[in-house]
């Protein structure tokens, strides 16, 4: 069975300078990114493939010249594209342009409730209010768009006020990211992930927040949340309840490299099961995203649910398995039990 849903960073080349970045973005693009043309028989196997969800990311996508151009042949192939984005480049003439291309739905970066919160993380001074900007002006020509948002400790005391702007600015969703140690955040800020207790304490604020939260709360990275969903049984009072079912992980546990669940595609082609498990399993100039896909040994491993220590004997193994991307991060083996879980 293919993945749910496909990220594809179609370059590392980034305007802002995050200190948790994921993608190791940087001020130009890489040598070695995809071309347009490698790019759009990637998308053709994407399409073939029968992929439901295509997320295009970076570094910042906006600043790729074919940016549109991939956009709209993805769309033309029937794939739903959402984009993820700092948001500091997005104005009226990009929000057009990318509707017009087709996307759905922009995933908007905003790490702090306040100006110097989300600038000091994100490298740039002005980069929050550019970055509500672009929000501003999606909610203007009606494409739709949700807030991305890392937890971490400096903003733990934030999470409040970040739900309420998303909602105030008309997100459709408010997406918390638990910060995961790769390794530029274990170069620029390691000191800001979460203890256990903190997270344990944070997740069942978001759980409580979400009766009277208007829109939905999505928590990647943190295969825990969901448990505590069901075990409060969380009832919202402005949508159903079998809408939570569609947030990351909700009996399914940690999507990465899993039957519809996620892989990521790097802009030189590598190949990893997830943006926060970062081990290549492959590359698309040598081998299709399928083949990678049905024939990795690591994909094999990871589909074994055969997790080692205390998340191999707990009882919500099999739908929560814990965070893939932390436990190899942290102990070097991506079998290993979760150090971020407190239900062990």
């Amino acid at each position: 069975m293919p993945p749910y849903l496909v990220s594809y960073a179609i370059t590392k080349e980034c305007n802002l300078k995050c200190k948790h970045c994921y993608s190791d973005a940087t001020d130009k693009p890489a040598l070695n990114e995809l071309s347009t043309s490698e790019a759009k028989k990637l998308l053709d196997d994407i399409a073939n493939w029968g992929i439901k969800l295509l997320i295009m990311d970076g570094g910042e996508p906006l600043c790729r010249d074919d940016f549109y151009e991939i956009v709209n042949y993805a769309s033309n192939k029937g794939i739903r594209v959402v984009v993820g984005s700092n948001g500091t480049l997005i104005n009226k003439q990009s929000a057009i342009k990318m509707k017009e291309a087709g996307v759905q739905c922009v995933a908007i970066s905003i790490d702090g409730a306040k100006p110097e919160t989300h600038d000091s993380f994100r490298g740039e001074n002005g980069a929050f209010y550019k970055a509500m900007e672009g929000a501003k002006i999606c909610k203007e020509i009606g494409l739709p768009f949700q807030f991305n948002m890392v937890i971490r400790k400096q903003t733990l005391n934030e999470i409040p006020d970040m739900l309420k702007l998303a909602i105030e600015s008309g997100a459709n969703a408010a997406e918390f990211f638990d910060l995961v140690e790769v390794q530029r955040v274990k170069e620029r800020c390691y000191k800001e992930i979460l203890s256990k207790n903190e997270r344990k304490e944070i997740m069942e604020w978001l759980a409580e927040a979400q009766k009277d939260c208007p829109i939905l709360i999505r928590v990647p990275a943190c295969p825990m949340y969901p448990l505590i969903l069901k075990e409060k049984n969380i009832q919202p009072k402005h949508f159903s309840a079998n809408l939570l079912k569609t947030i990351p992980y909700y009996n399914r546990g940690c999507a990465a490299g899993m039957p519809n669940g996620y892989i990521t595609i790097l802009p030189n082609g590598d190949v990893i099961p997830c943006m926060l498990l970062q081990i290549k399993i492959g590359n698309v100039r040598e081998k299709s995203i399928i083949k990678i896909w049905e024939e990795s040994p690591v994909l094999a491993k990871l589909r074994s649910r055969d997790l080692e220590g205390e998340c191999g004997k707990c009882s919500y193994k099999d739908i929560c398995a814990g965070c893939r991307g932390r436990a190899y991060e942290v102990t070097g083996n991506i079998m290993a039990s979760d150090p971020g879980c407190w239900f062990i």
